[in-house]
Order: C-alpha cells, then structure tokens, then sequence
C-alpha cells in the first residue's frame, strides 16, 4: 500500500508540474527507487493509462514545445512572395518588345565591355578600345530609346548601372593598363587603373541617389571618362608612360569631384564655330586636338564652379 500511494502521489506531482508549465520527460515519472518495468506494474495493478497519457504529453511538448500565454506556435507562411514587376504600367505586348529593346542595347553595352577584356588580356588593345566606343554608343542609346518609347523604369536605371560599372568602371581601366605594359612601373599603372574603378563606383553611386539636374553632371560621368580612355587609347595619343599615368589618375579623381560638367544637350546649342574649330583641328593633327578638347573640358568644370561661386 505505501509503495501504491508513493506512486500515486509522483503522478500528482507531474500533472501539477505540467500545470506549472515545467517541463516533463519519461524518467520524470517514476523516481530511481521506483522504476518499475511496463511489466511489473501491469502485474502488480499499477500500470495507470493515465500516467502513459502524461508521457505522451510530455514527449509531444518536447519535440513542439506549447508556450503557456501565447497557445501553439503559428505555423510559417511559405507561400512564394510576390514580384515586382520590371515594367510599370500598361503591359501590352508592344510595350514589352519596346522594354525588352532598350534592355537589350544595355546588355549589348555590357557584353561588349566583357569582350574588350577578353581583347585586353590577348594584347589588342586598340580592338578593345574600338569596343569601349561601342559601349558609349549603346549607353547613350538605350537611354534615349527608353524615354522616346516610353518604357523608362527603375529596374531599366539599376541595369544601366550596372552595365556602366562593368564596361566603364573595369573593362576602361583594364584596357589602359594593358596599353601601359612596358612604358611605365605595373604597380603605377595599376594604382591609376584602381583609383578609375573605385572613383567610377563612387560616381554612379552617387548618380543613383542623387537628384537629377538638368543641366550639369556633378564630376564628370563615368561614361565621358571611358570614352577619354577609350580614344587616347585608339588613337595612340603621343605622351609619355609618367604623363598618361598622371592623366588617368586626374580623371578618375573629376569623376568623383563636385565641379559642374555642362551635359551634352547643352554643349551641342554651343554657336556653331565652337564645333568648326575642333573639326577643322582634327583634319590638322587629330591627336593634338583631341588632347585640347580634353583638357578644355576638364578645365570647365573648375571654371563654371568658381563663377557660380563669384555669382552667389
């Protein structure tokens, strides 16, 4: 009989235990001194159901625990998310074909920059300076076709982006370093082509959080600075390894400057003996004109800084 109350009085105790929230096991049930087998209490009249229901219990909460205030727990929504979609707006299949062109120039952009890499690295680098001209030519064109079609979009801007950075911001410096093997030290040829890349990232970064102004770039646009490298390199301007050094390294720094740089629409209602002058120059010396624009464009941006300053 003392040995049937003692094991009366532990099944009590669990199921108070279990009220309290405290957690119970299999070999809580039956203390050391009383750990009978499944047979022995059936034979002594002490296998209660209810104790193995209390096991049950007790296994089920460890494998799922129960918080006592806030029930079982809620199951996780793995429902797929829902996309948003590349193109705002009506979705006719018209609209679609415009989208998929403008995308398909910006992908053209950045497939040419990877191949004026690949031209890089076999030696031919006036090839791959011809292919970073394309790349300009494809950046200015899927801007343009996305606003006269209509089917400008963020996910259009960061694919824009992303392909300058690729063709602008690694494939131009890895073709200037390639045109300066041999003329200068590698590890300053590979610092000016770092600071290209890392002023590049900087600069559309900031173009992309940036407000937009109409009439000036802040720095100058990575997409001129490629097409500077792309021509002195196409073209074989005449300056030494030390002088091409320096330049490279003065451009990258204007990308990430705060000097106003006129954008193009305001340079083409430029009078027209502007535009003569550099033309008749190029049938001169192309090489040197070049070089003159350059330095001319550069220096406009100090320039247009300080007179804004002197007008304020």
């Amino acid at each position: 009989m003392r040995r049937s109350s003692t094991f009366a009085r532990q099944v009590l105790l669990v199921r108070v235990g279990r009220r309290d929230g405290a957690a119970v096991t299999g070999t809580d049930l039956v203390t050391p001194d009383h750990r009978w087998s499944d047979r022995q209490r059936r034979r002594y009249g002490r296998y209660d159901a209810e104790v193995e229901a209390v096991r049950y219990d007790a296994e089920v909460e460890a494998v799922m625990p129960v918080s006592p205030a806030l029930g079982p727990a809620t199951p996780v929504d793995e429902s797929p998310a829902m996309s948003i979609p590349l193109l705002p707006g009506e979705r006719t299949a018209a609209r679609r074909a415009k989208f998929a062109l403008v995308n398909a120039c910006t992908l053209s952009s950045l497939v040419l920059g990877m191949l004026a890499i690949f031209l890089a690295m076999q030696g031919e680098v006036r090839v791959a300076a011809l292919c970073l001209i394309a790349c300009v030519a494809f950046d200015g064109l899927d801007g343009a076709l996305a606003r006269k079609l209509n089917v400008a979009s963020p996910f259009g801007a960061q694919m824009d982006s992303l392909a300058d950075m690729c063709s602008f911001g690694l494939a131009a410096p890895v073709v200037v370093y390639a045109s300066l093997a041999g003329s200068v030290p590698p590890a300053a040829a590979a610092v000016a082509c770092a600071l290209v890349a890392a002023c590049a990232a900087i600069r559309l970064a900031r173009f992309n959080v940036s407000p937009k102004d109409g009439r000036f770039f802040c720095g100058v646009p990575t997409t001129m600075a490629a097409a500077v490298l792309a021509l002195t390199v196409a073209i074989g301007v005449p300056v030494s390894g030390l002088v091409m050094v320096a330049g490279v390294a003065l451009l990258a720094f204007a990308m990430v400057s705060s000097f106003p740089y006129a954008k193009l629409a305001r340079l083409v209602k430029l009078p027209p003996w502007l535009w003569l002058a550099p033309v008749i120059g190029a049938l001169v010396d192309i090489r040197l004109t070049f070089a003159l624009v350059v330095v001319g464009y550069l220096v406009s941006g100090p320039v247009l800084w300080l007179r804004q300053r002197h007008t304020a």
